[in-house]
């Protein structure tokens, strides 16, 4: 495993998405366990955009507008419903000190649909990975398995790293009505932005 995928792979992990908002999110409405647990989702979110370019289906995704604009707009309206149930102060990304918490399959549930809806993942990863394993390698399958565990663990830690910081700011927001108010906003029109994002792309 070289350096440069390391790198490549740690800036591509830390930068901010719908992964990131979500666990933000989760964490500072229901704490740093329920946080852990959502990014463990969208971490498994990711898996089937990776098996999907290492065994080349990926490349039909790319290939093929109709699927792509079908899975786009079922991650754009995903989107839009997670922006919608955080301003309205329901579902699991509400900002709030009540006990009703979700439970930990619709957390995980929610983390992977979010990911698994996003066309962009897979095309990502098609021209992404590739990069690092040599044309002739041997076992390049094997390769491609070891580079895609080794960037989803990355992921993982990057969010749980996430999830700690948001959590230690749970007390300080969670008896401020007006923070959090102002909180369901910010992550409301994240959803909304990253949804618009998404409805823009292209292949």
């Amino acid at each position: 495993m070289s350096w440069e995928f390391l790198v490549t792979a740690l800036v591509v992990v830390l930068m901010p998405g719908t992964g990131v908002v979500y666990t933000l999110a989760v964490s500072i409405g229901q704490g740093f366990r329920a946080g852990v647990v959502a990014a463990l989702g969208c971490t498994l979110g990711i898996l089937p955009h990776m098996a999907a370019s290492i065994l080349g289906l990926a490349a039909v995704l790319h290939a093929s507008a109709l699927a792509f604009q079908m899975l786009k707009i079922a991650g754009v309206l995903y989107l839009l419903w997670m922006a919608w149930s955080t301003w309205s102060g329901r579902g699991v990304l509400t900002v709030s000190g009540r006990s009703g918490k979700a439970s930990i399959p619709r957390l995980v549930a929610d983390g992977v649909f979010l990911n698994l809806l996003n066309p962009k993942l897979s095309v990502f990863f098609l021209a992404f990975l590739p990069q690092f394993v040599p044309v002739d390698a041997p076992d390049a399958i094997g390769q491609l398995s070891i580079l895609s565990v080794a960037f989803m663990i990355m992921t993982f830690v990057a969010f749980v790293i996430y999830c700690a910081f948001a959590a230690s700011l749970r007390d300080r927001v969670l008896g401020r009505p007006g923070v959090m108010v102002w909180l369901r906003g910010t992550f409301a029109a994240s959803f909304t932005i990253l949804s618009l994002r998404l409805a823009l792309e292209s292949r």
